[in-house]
């Protein structure tokens, strides 16, 4: 297998040669209830992962009723029918296993991995908290946990250097009336006007077997693994038909460039510079996460040679996807000035180096080893139960179809020089750019508000 390297050349025998075909074994089928499980066998080690899928995120809360998503990620720790609170993780960990959850725009999981003696404790937690969690909860859950997330919040956002750089970015991306566009762990008024009874209808509307995916991987058995499933989830009624999300479309670029410059407290200034791309799991989408890996993926990149070795403006630099698959996904370049650049050297300098791309093209060695990058990560990450267990549910949540996991090399190992050069040239131009700028705080200002006359500077600098 070809062995992907940090520098920017790729060694002669990646030339060409292409990933032995993966094939991860998948079994699928659906409860009645309409829960879909996916199961994955593998006793490479003795350990099994459970992954459970929510088809709810953000984008599901209504005006004045935002975080919720968030909140439940918390709640759904505070026990239920039979669990006591807290006694999920104390479960989990005295039997030698870890667990978390976590939150995204339009998706909500949980996931364990413990020893594969320990699946029948997994699987009846997960259930019970599924099918019985109302029972249980309390205001007092509610509002101990609403102040736990409120604390959250203000620590790993609002008192935190660049925090509300993901809040603020799918603001100024997404238009006001989108799904995408509002914060993902809510606004404080919002957290603290949500009732026991607003919780308890946002609960019963999501949190229902028909509204999920269960992913098994590692060492079990799957006739006994069926069995379980079937024993523990079976008798959860399906829920009611969710309301629909309203229309996502949007056209394929801003049709401008947008900025928003913010002063913070922070010591260097750094830009989150945003394009609209093709949503996660079309065939452009491809090419555009190899462009982000040309651009900014490890020390071999674009950006990172050019702004981080050669010209020292920046200390830091990459690109990433947010690999959305409702209408239109996030393509982000991410760069943190050197300490004495000004914000307008820094965003000129990064809108240089996205127009040599756009004029220029990248080129065959590029994407040979951008592709070699990509696969060798998601070979690697196949490897992980957890990993693979997570890929599963994704793919079955966004798609219905888990078998998408084992395309996944060959649909990049498809992807062209071409291909990648159209992206750049329909996605990464002037008119499709979204500038957010953080910048240290004035003296003497109190908080963090956007800067017309530093936008202003920075478009006439970057127009120089």
């Amino acid at each position: 297998m070809p062995k992907a390297v940090e520098g920017g050349r790729v060694p002669d025998e990646c030339r060409g040669v292409q990933f032995t075909e993966m094939r991860i074994p998948i079994e699928t089928f659906r409860l009645p209830n309409g829960l879909f499980v996916t199961l994955s066998e593998d006793h490479t080690a003795p350990i099994v992962a459970v992954n459970l899928w929510y088809h709810v995120g953000s984008a599901n809360e209504r005006p004045g009723r935002t975080g919720f998503a968030h909140l439940f990620e918390h709640m759904l720790f505070q026990g239920s029918a039979d669990v006591g609170a807290n006694e999920h993780f104390e479960l989990i960990q005295r039997a030698g296993g870890t667990l978390n959850g976590s939150t995204w725009l339009d998706r909500t999981n949980y996931f364990e991995t413990v020893p594969s003696n320990q699946l029948e404790l997994v699987l009846w937690l997960e259930a019970n908290r599924m099918g019985w969690l109302l029972p249980a909860m309390t205001q007092q859950k509610l509002d101990t946990q609403r102040d736990v997330v409120k604390n959250e919040r203000r620590w790993s956002v609002d008192n935190q250097p660049y925090g509300t750089w993901w809040e603020r970015l799918p603001a100024l991306a997404f238009p006001e009336e989108h799904p995408f566009h509002h914060s993902l762990i809510g606004s404080m008024s919002d957290l603290d006007a949500a009732s026991l009874d607003d919780i308890k209808h946002f609960f019963a509307t999501y949190y229902t077997p028909d509204n999920a995916v269960l992913s098994l991987a590692g060492d079990f058995d799957r006739v006994e693994a069926r069995r379980l499933v079937e024993r523990y989830f079976g008798a959860i009624p399906s829920g009611r038909s969710k309301p629909p999300l309203p229309d996502m479309e949007l056209p394929a670029t801003f049709g401008e460039w947008k900025r928003v410059v913010v002063e913070d407290d922070v010591m260097l200034s750094r830009l989150f510079l945003a394009f609209r791309a093709p949503a996660f799991g079309t065939e452009a989408y491809y090419a555009s996460s190899v462009c982000a890996t040309i651009l900014g993926s490890r020390k071999g990149s674009r950006l990172y040679r050019r702004l981080v070795r050669e010209r020292q403006v920046a200390a830091e630099a990459q690109a990433f996807t947010y690999d959305l698959t409702k209408a239109s996904d996030l393509f982000v370049i991410d760069v943190t000035a050197r300490p004495s650049v000004s914000a307008e050297t820094l965003e000129r300098d990064v809108a240089d180096e996205v127009d040599v791309l756009v004029r220029d093209g990248v080129t065959e060695e590029e994407v040979a080893r951008a592709v070699a990058l990509v696969q060798t990560e998601f070979i690697a990450a196949m490897q992980s139960a957890g990993d693979r267990a997570d890929r599963l549910s994704m793919f079955a949540t966004y798609f219905k179809d888990p078998e998408l996991v084992n395309t996944q090399v060959q649909r990049y190992e498809s992807v062209t020089v071409d291909a990648v050069n159209t992206f750049v040239r329909e996605r990464l131009g002037e008119n499709n750019r979204s500038s957010l700028l953080f910048v240290p705080k004035t003296e003497g200002e109190s908080e963090a508000v956007p800067s017309d006359e530093l936008a202003a500077g920075i478009a006439s600098a970057a127009q120089s």
